[in-house]
Order: C-alpha cells, then sequence, then structure tokens
C-alpha cells in the first residue's frame, strides 16, 4: 500500500473490543461497499465500508468479515472472505489481495473466497443465537440509494427467518468514537501531512493565484507525502465566497486586499485530517482583517479548552454561542439591543456564525459518534469556529483536530501556524 506498513495489531485490537460487547452466542457480518458506477464502462474510485475497514483493513472490493467469537472451531471466530483472484480480471484492474497478504494486513488467520463461502456461513449461523448486522447509522445519512449493506440484511432475513438480529451499528458507534493510539499515530501523520503541504501553501498564495492552482498544491502536497490523496472535497475560497461553508468549484481568482479560507485535510491509513486556515492573499492582514481574525482564534482556543470529558456536545455549543455572542459585540457585529431581542431558536450570533463548532473525526471525517451523551476520554474531535460577514464580503474559519485527554487535551495541530503573526512571517519569507 502507498500509505503505510501494515499494522495488523490496530485491527486485532478493533476487533477484540468489538467482539468483548457481543451478546453469547453471536456472529457477526460485515460487508463491503458497493462499487458504483458513474458514466457508460467506468466507475468511482472504490471507497470500503468504514466498519468493515475499522475491523480489518482491507479496501478491496467484494469483501466480507464474519466474526463468531464462540465457535467451537478457534478457526472459524474470525474469518476474512475475498474474491478469488482471477488472471483475466487481473490483467485489466490490477491485482488482488492472497490470502498471506490479507492476513498480514488484517491479522486474521482465517481467509476463504467468497465462491466457497455459502456452504460455510450457512454451518456457522445455525451454531449461533443472534445475528450482528451493519447499517449506516451516521447522523448526516441522506438520500435513498439502497446498498449492499440493506441488500444483504434482507437476504439474511429471508435465509434465517427465525434468528435473533442485532445491530452492530449501535456498539461501533461507541467503539468508533473512542481512538486508540494506534488510531491516533495514524491520524496524526494525517495532520502531519497537512500542515506540511500548508506550509507550502504560504510560500505559493500571492495575488492573481487561482482557487484550482491552490487545490493542485494540495493533491500534490498529500500524494507526494504518501497521503491516499484529499480525505474531502478541499475548499479554497477566497473573498466573499469564504461565506459558503461548502464551496468546492474553486475556480475563482485570489485578489490582492483578500483572505483565501483554506479548508482540506489528508487521508493516512484510512485515517483523516482537517484543517481550516484563512490567509491573506497578499501576505498582510489588513488592521479590519486581523482585528476579526484574532477573534475567532480566541473562539478557538475558548472551544479547545472547554472540551473535556463529561461534556455534552450540547452543552458545548451553547457555551460557545454564549462565547460567540460576546466576542461579536467585541467587534462590532452585534448590539446588545440584538442580543437582548434575540430567541432561543434563532440566536443573534447564527447571523455570522451559521455552523456547529466541532464533530467527530476518524475513519470518516464527519465520524461516528455521540451527540447527546457525554464526552469520554479517547474522542477526537474537530475545533472549528467561523465568523462570516456579508457587509464586508469576509469568510474567516479556524480549524484543528484535538484528542480529548483527562490529563490535557492532545492539539493534532499545535505546531501549524494559526496566528496572524506566524502567517505573515511564513509568507513574506519568499
Amino acid at each position: 500500500m502507498k500509505f503505510y506498513p501494515e499494522v495488523p495489531e490496530l485491527f486485532t485490537e478493533n476487533r477484540a473490543r468489538f467482539a468483548a460487547a457481543l451478546q453469547p452466542g453471536s456472529i457477526a457480518i460485515f460487508v463491503s461497499n458497493d462499487e458504483m458506477p458513474s458514466n457508460g464502462d467506468a466507475f468511482y474510485p472504490f471507497r470500503q465500508s468504514s466498519d468493515l475497514f475499522w475491523l480489518s483493513g482491507i479496501v478491496q472490493e467484494d469483501s466480507m468479515v464474519i466474526l463468531f467469537p464462540d465457535h467451537p472451531d478457534a478457526r472459524y471466530r474470525e474469518v476474512l472472505a475475498l474474491v478469488r483472484p482471477n488472471e483475466m480480471k487481473e490483467k485489466w484492474d490490477g491485482r488482488r489481495l492472497r490470502a498471506e497478504e490479507a492476513t498480514k494486513i488484517s491479522g486474521i488467520g482465517t481467509v476463504v473466497w467468497l465462491d466457497n463461502l455459502d456452504s460455510l456461513l450457512q454451518q456457522w449461523v445455525y451454531l449461533a443465537d443472534h445475528i450482528y448486522l451493519g447499517t449506516n447509522e451516521n447522523d448526516r445519512r441522506s438520500g435513498p440509494l439502497i446498498t449492499r449493506q440493506y441488500r444483504f440484511i434482507r437476504e439474511m432475513k429471508e435465509r434465517f427467518p427465525l434468528h435473533s438480529y442485532r445491530r452492530s451499528a449501535r456498539i461501533l458507534r461507541a467503539l468508533r468514537a473512542v481512538k486508540t493510539a494506534r488510531e491516533v499515530a495514524l491520524m496524526q501523520e494525517a495532520a502531519n501531512i497537512t500542515a506540511a503541504t500548508f506550509a507550502h501553501l504560504l510560500s505559493f498564495i500571492k495575488p492573481g493565484v487561482m482557487e484550482y492552482e491552490i487545490e493542485a498544491e494540495i493533491w500534490r502536497g498529500f500524494l507526494s507525502r504518501r497521503s491516499t490523496g484529499p480525505a474531502y472535497e478541499s475548499i479554497v475560497a477566497s473573498g466573499d465566497r469564504a461565506r459558503t461553508l461548502h464551496y468546492i468549484s474553486n475556480n475563482g481568482e485570489c485578489r490582492g486586499g483578500e483572505l483565501v479560507l483554506m479548508d482540506f485535510g489528508a487521508t493516512y491509513g484510512g485515517y483523516n485530517a482537517d484543517m481550516t486556515r484563512t490567509v491573506p492573499v497578499n501576505g498582510r492582514f489588513s488592521a479590519r482583517q486581523k482585528e476579526v481574525y484574532d477573534a475567532v482564534l480566541s473562539l478557538h482556543r475558548h472551544a479547545g479548552e472547554l472540551l473535556k470529558p463529561g461534556l455534552t456536545l450540547a452543552d458545548y455549543h451553547k457555551k460557545m454561542g454564549d462565547q460567540a455572542t460576546e466576542v461579536f459585540i467585541g467587534i462590532g457585529l452585534l448590539t446588545e439591543a440584538e442580543v437582548r431581542d434575540q430567541t432561543p431558536d434563532s440566536p443573534a450570533y447564527f447571523k455570522y456564525m451559521y455552523h456547529g463548532v466541532s464533530h467527530h473525526l476518524g475513519i470518516d471525517v464527519h465520524d461516528l459518534g455521540p451527540r447527546t451523551e457525554p464526552l469520554q476520554e479517547g474522542m477526537m474531535l474537530t475545533v472549528e469556529p467561523g465568523v462570516y460577514i456579508a457587509e464586508e464580503r469576509m469568510g474567516i474559519r479556524i480549524e484543528n483536530d484535538v484528542w480529548i485527554k483527562a490529563e490535557g487535551n492532545v492539539d493534532l495541530m499545535h505546531k501549524t501556524p494559526i496566528t496572524t503573526e506566524e502567517i505573515e512571517g511564513m509568507m513574506n519569507k519568499r
């Protein structure tokens, strides 16, 4: 693989955490994502099911993971099923994993071919009382697409109607939210690649550069450092375009006197970084730009201090809203009268900061994690306050990735330039 030497211990540990949460007499079955057609005979790049990857590290299509901790034969307590290598298909689409290669990646000792799985699976299911199957229970899930996960659920219930079916997602939601040290090591490398790319951009950006030229440098910076690429569509938004939160057209010109907001992050070893920085195109913040930027930076630092085990996201965002209100009054965006007239459903600060300040981060950029339960030690969250001022055609956001620890949070991007002085200093070294 491009991005990392095999670390089967990571996936072995993840499977052990999951198996410990199963009911006795349970089998859990995970299927890979579909290959998604685009146009003609082409396909989009394959993206593995996050749950299957978390359990095995396998990124190949047509794969399955079967976990049966109570199977009387130890060989079948962890099984990986792969498509049998086909010489003609490999001539067209590339080499497929052999059994010993898959074991080296995943740590799973028993590898079977999919064309032999059916009879084996029937024997295993008959020994089990409960069947755990995967579903996409990310709160942000949308769209009517019926994926392989849901087709497999239907097939299993038709074939084995009298078993007790359980949701693996309920367990994985809790487990995937708390990152182990091995997971954080991969995320730290993703953050390091992102930071190194940003350092290069500070010497590249100048008046007249196009947003897509900056995006091209992001791709180059990632791929040249063994990342598989961006964790999400990079946002490169200069001037007033920075007020569009998910602006990904990246086809405008960066003009002197404007700010350019860049929201991007590398993927490394299947784990993601997510960083935002806003810099002056000409290398110098104006007095007003600096005033607003420093206000956002104060919110950013306040948010990092608030994140603690035991805090709920609802309470956290309420506290951040109160702080944003004070800060926005301080820089002349809100008046005391506007704050007095606000309603609980429409606080005054929403006019200038209309998004959440944090989300869980991991294998998915918007990773699984609780919204109502208290935060726990080991969770990884972004910290990303922003301000968007239509009257001044300005948008500023600052984002880092923070690992919550009882003895003090770990900011994966603490060495990345963030103050106006650091940014100007690096932009004017050229």
